[in-house]
């Protein structure tokens, strides 16, 4: 396979392969960059920000009144559980070498990561720390699982909740993010190639065999050449397709489709929407892992994509039911973000309206037309929003990043320079990712999902139902007048 097929540069965040693993290489690691250190922590904190309190008042604020604090309960538990299991076993399975499809426990507990131990960047010889990529990256996996929970609002128990989250976290975030996200480095694979080149005629295969080793160490999904450049498939697709799956595992909430079931403060979810959007820059611009032309390039696209992507949901609803709704502008918003994500680093800013446009259209109809005729009770539209919106970004990725169409191309670390673009093989790698996803998403999620409604049920009674998971659940209620 050529090297240009598996050297993907400015992929998000997760894609960085932490180069302190390779022993042979720490005399030579990359000074930390201090500008960088202080982007990324800056970012990290935006993300969490748009998880704790963004995700939770817009969730919160898209339910009914009596089941406003079940969602926030859930929001809250599920960021502080998979962060601690990042932190004890799921960085380590994520982005250390063991498989194609899931890495070891070299570092579990973050074993032999020092504060001043680096990390690599897309740039070669260029470092942050690795304790600020780790949090970074639990931000990630927070979000991710707590995205999922808008599917499953109203009906499901927190019990429940409690155990299936550290268990989908473990078998499907955690695999899927190392397959899309793990690799070798661009320092580890900029030495092999350097040393294949100054290599005499005698030495050409041995150094030959090191760069092909090198370039092997990477996830199943970043093998196949596919670009997400901050989570499209990881994220999106992956909490878009388990929500979807539990939707239907669980049921629809009693009286759906036959009572009125509208949101009990769009004034709430309208914030956490604006809340959204502004951490999402941390979630995009930061997946760049360094302060420099590429985060730049993210964070423009996450203004024109969302801004897009609102303006087409607002006027094609105003098209189809008559009237504009805020409800609408701000799901628009979401698509945008949620369709620019995997291609923030990549396109061009018309591509990047261009996605936003498409997403703004297309979520609105699966999140309408398409839910009404399948009849499936996706509380909140995380798999017409997250699932419906990642795959056309991720499948747009690998368009918009055509540099004839203004994208960045894809840097290969063996050439030095960016690589020859051709449609046909980037999208056969783009549906290899969202296929991929799809499925161990979808199947992974179903099992658990059954697992633990055998265990101890995934539905609350339905008289807990009708009164409301607030004062059941929780045992208080989030108003008193």
């Amino acid at each position: 396979m050529k090297a240009t097929n598996w050297l993907r540069a400015g992929f998000p965040a997760l894609l960085a392969a932490i180069l302190v693993a390779v022993p042979a290489l720490a005399a030579d690691a990359p000074p930390i960059n201090k500008a960088d250190t202080t982007w990324m922590m800056v970012a990290t904190v935006l993300v969490l920000f748009m998880t704790v309190p963004g995700l939770a008042l817009f969730y919160g604020g898209l339910v009914r009144s009596k089941n406003m604090l079940s969602v926030l309960m859930q929001v809250l538990y599920t960021v502080c559980i998979v962060m601690l299991i990042w932190v004890l076993y799921g960085y380590s399975l994520t982005f250390t070498g063991g498989s194609a499809f899931i890495g070891g426990f070299d570092k579990v507990f973050l074993s032999g990561i020092a504060p001043d131990t680096p990390a690599a960047t897309f740039s070669v010889g260029v470092a942050i720390p690795e304790l600020v990529f780790v949090m970074f990256q639990a931000t990630f996996a927070a979000i991710t699982a707590a995205l999922l929970l808008g599917s499953l609002v109203e009906r499901t128990k927190f019990l429940a909740i409690a155990i299936f989250i550290p268990l989908w976290v473990t078998f499907v975030y955690f695999p899927i993010a190392h397959m899309v996200w793990y690799w070798a480095g661009p320092d580890a694979i900029d030495a092999a190639a350097k040393a294949l080149a100054a290599a005499p005629a005698a030495g050409k295969a041995a150094a030959q065999a090191k760069l092909d080793e090198v370039m092997a160490d990477a996830g199943y999904i970043f093998s196949a050449a596919a670009l997400d450049f901050a989570g499209g498939t990881v994220v999106h697709i992956n909490s878009g397709i388990a929500g979807l799956v539990g939707a239907l595992v669980v049921g629809k909430r009693i009286g759906y489709g036959k009572d009125l079931m509208p949101p009990h403060s769009l004034p709430m979810a309208y914030i956490g929407a604006a809340m959204l959007w502004f951490g999402w820059f941390g979630f995009n611009a930061g997946s760049n892992l360094e302060a420099a032309g590429s985060a730049v390039v993210a964070f423009v696209n996450t203004f024109v994509a969302t801004i897009a992507a609102a303006l087409a949901w607002t006027l094609t609803e105003w098209v189809v039911k008559g009237k504009p709704s805020l409800l609408g502008a701000i799901s628009g918003v979401v698509a945008g973000l949620v369709a620019i994500t995997p291609a923030a680093g990549f396109a061009g800013t018309m591509g990047a309206i261009c996605l936003g446009l498409i997403a703004g259209v297309v979520c609105f109809f699966f999140c309408t037309a398409v839910k009404n005729a399948l009849g499936y009770d996706d509380a909140l539209d995380v798999f017409g929003i997250h699932c419906i919106g990642g795959i056309i970004g991720a499948l747009g990725t690998g368009i918009v990043v055509n540099p004839a169409l203004g994208g960045t191309g894809v840097f290969d670390y063996v050439t030095n320079k960016v690589g020859d673009y051709d449609l046909g093989a980037q999208m056969i790698s783009q549906f290899t990712g969202v296929s991929v996803t799809l499925l161990w998403s979808g199947i992974i999620s179903f099992i658990l999902f059954k697992i633990v409604d055998i265990i101890v049920g995934l539905r609350v009674k339905p008289d807990v139902e009708r009164e409301g998971l607030d004062i059941n659940d929780h045992g208080e209620r989030a108003y008193h007048s």
